[in-house]
């Protein structure tokens, strides 16, 4: 390449560049304006660093979101528990504009262990030891391991669309119906080099029911591959160190209050009988479906709401 054609080429590449990142800042100016009155916090914790919004006051209460999304999953219900409590919404490490760290021995740095923590100590950095816990999809597992783990710090539980131990008793259907749970967990870079090569085409697959907004960015996060590994970490953890700290601790149930929902339409009401699955891990479980499919925050904020309100206040001293 003549020296011409370098500067040219340098100075295209440096246009697209910068063009990427102010769309990248408008999209996340766009996501910001979907928590109005939020504000937004980086927690250090001891292994990552956590993108956190909080709003409102009030008892605290935390939100915890599933894969593939970031904190902007809650947008639609946000505002309503921010009127009664001090609702603090991360990313996952590995998700969103959290950090990503090294994997370590075995995904161990993407263990549920390893995120549950993360949420302690982000809460404590806020000032709260005790805290409820709303969680979806991934971040429900995280939530199940706060309570197995960190049990003093959580007073009550909601556990969204989820059921435990998905690599136990599988049939063709379920594998079939969560077929990333065996297409995330493959070494590196296998899924991360098919998902980058259309992560437009790739969230589509799983996420039908977003806004416009709120998908743009999703999407601006999956384009980080950076962040598309931290993903598929989080899978790799789950189908292993996930279920040696889990036949750790088996026998331990959940002491605090939990309300489990599901999607009335959704694959776990299609394939599990989520209530007697969970009464195995839950000392003081109630539960309910919700209208709609997997995604209960989108789908269904109105009817999510009205389950987990009266759940939430009937906190007592608990909190």
């Amino acid at each position: 390449m003549n020296p011409t054609d370098r500067r040219d080429f340098l100075k295209t590449t440096m246009g697209v560049g910068a063009t990427a990142l102010a769309a990248a800042k408008a999209l996340r100016a766009q996501a910001a304006a979907l928590f109005p009155g939020f504000e937004r916090l980086a927690i250090a914790t001891s292994g990552a660093t956590i993108n956190v919004l909080r709003g409102g006051s009030g008892p605290p209460l935390l939100l915890l979101h599933g894969f593939p999304e970031t904190h902007v999953m809650w947008h639609k219900i946000a505002a309503p528990l921010a009127s009664q409590y001090t609702v603090i919404i991360p990313d996952l490490r590995g998700y969103g504009d959290s950090s990503k760290p090294p994997d370590g021995e075995n995904h161990v740095n993407y263990s549920k262990r390893a995120l549950a923590l993360d949420q302690v100590e982000t809460m404590r950095a806020l000032g709260f030891d005790r805290f409820a816990v709303v969680g979806h999809d991934r971040g429900a597992r995280v939530t199940w391991r706060l309570v197995a783990e960190h049990p003093a710090h959580v007073t009550r539980a909601a556990i969204l669309d989820i059921v435990p131990l998905q690599y136990a008793d599988l049939t063709q259907q379920r594998a079939t119906s969560y077929f990333q749970l065996f297409f995330l967990v493959q070494p590196a870079p296998f899924p991360e080099q098919l998902i980058a090569g259309n992560p437009e085409a790739f969230l589509r697959r799983f996420v039908r029911v977003a806004t416009p907004e709120a998908f743009a960015e999703y999407l601006r996060c999956l384009r980080d591959p950076a962040t598309v590994h931290g993903i598929c970490e989080e899978f790799r953890a789950a189908a292993g160190i996930d279920l040696q700290h889990f036949a750790e601790d088996r026998g331990r149930k959940i002491a605090c209050p939990v309300l489990l929902l599901w999607g009335a339409s959704g694959p776990v009401a299609r394939l599990w009988d989520p209530m007697k699955i969970w009464s195995e891990f839950a000392l003081d479980l109630r539960g309910q479906s919700v209208p709609g499919g997997h995604f209960l925050p989108e789908e269904s904020p109105e009817e999510t709401l009205a389950a987990l309100l009266p759940f939430l206040e009937a906190r007592g001293s608990a909190i």
